[in-house]
């Protein structure tokens, strides 16, 4: 079961597996640690010093792995995380604008490996369902989407499932998997040479890495999902409700700052909870 569009894409695809690779010995790794040589990491995977540089670059760019001149790569200080609303809130997130269609770069199915078997909490030789799409808006490339679902849960999955309609709505009628939690996680980044030649947008340009964990009614994962959006065409409007403190609270520790309103803004201290407004992305 495979499907591709000549060696344009080939490129994107051999980088991704090698972010993959970089991003497992990120996650064995601890802050401050050093990564293999760019020698050493050639010829493990058998790619070239450029493709290896590449993915290195986007990660670099993204803050998971730093650069010092003379001695090479580390994993980068653990990042601030701010969740938009807190765990007990809702976050309300309607389809974006716009007619969303997607094209088939790869699918295929093939053993999980290490760092997607940690995600989908499945044996590293499970098979998964890997696919690659081109996310298309109004005739216009917007995302390079990569989804991976346990093949188990989707046998006889077709490409036509994968190119029209909504995703999740097929996994619900012709698979029995019912979706109904996700962690999303949204940073920024710019597009390496073989993204910018799908998304017709100039190297190094701005883009949006989202990576979403999906589990179902059970809380089983079923689909771990990240995507490359287009930061020229592409963008997310949070809708929050700022509600004052009590008269003499203090603010409950760890909640005294929200994206975008400084800690020390007074009146602003209580909880914020948020709608907000973007694709659902990987489900259409």
């Amino acid at each position: 079961m495979n499907a591709g569009t000549g060696s344009e894409p080939s490129g994107v695809l051999k980088r991704e597996r090698v972010r993959d690779f970089l991003l497992q010995l990120v996650d064995e790794r601890r802050p401050g640690d050093a990564i293999p040589s760019e020698r050493t990491l050639c010829a493990r995977l058998g790619v070239s010093r450029p493709t290896l540089r590449a993915a290195a670059d986007e990660l670099v760019a993204t803050g998971l792995l730093v650069r010092e001149h003379g001695r090479g790569m580390f994993v980068a200080p653990e990042k601030i995380t701010q969740e938009l609303v807190s765990a007990d809130r809702s976050l309300t997130v309607p389809q974006a604008a716009g007619a969303w269609s997607s094209r088939l770069l790869e699918f295929t199915t093939r053993p999980a490996g290490a760092r997607v078997a940690r995600r989908l909490r499945i044996s590293p030789a499970a098979e998964i369902t890997y696919v690659a799409r081109l996310r298309i808006v109004d005739d216009a490339p917007m995302a390079i989407e990569y989804l991976h679902i346990p093949a188990v849960l989707v046998p006889g999955i077709g490409a036509e499932e994968l190119e029209t309609g909504d995703l999740y709505e097929h996994l619900r009628t012709r698979h029995q998997v019912f979706v109904r939690e996700a962690l999303q996680s949204i940073e920024p980044t710019v597009t390496s040479a073989a993204e910018a030649r799908l998304l017709d947008v100039p190297e190094l340009s701005p883009a949006l890495l989202f990576e979403r964990l999906t589990t179902d009614a059970g809380g089983r994962p079923v689909e771990y999902v990240h995507s490359l959006y287009r930061g020229d065409r592409y963008r997310i409007v949070s809708r929050l409700t700022l509600g004052d403190a009590p008269a003499g609270a203090a603010p409950p520790a760890g909640a005294a700052h929200h994206p975008g309103i400084p800690p020390d803004e007074r009146g602003f201290r209580a909880a914020v909870s948020s709608s907000t407004s973007g694709d659902v992305h990987g489900a259409g």
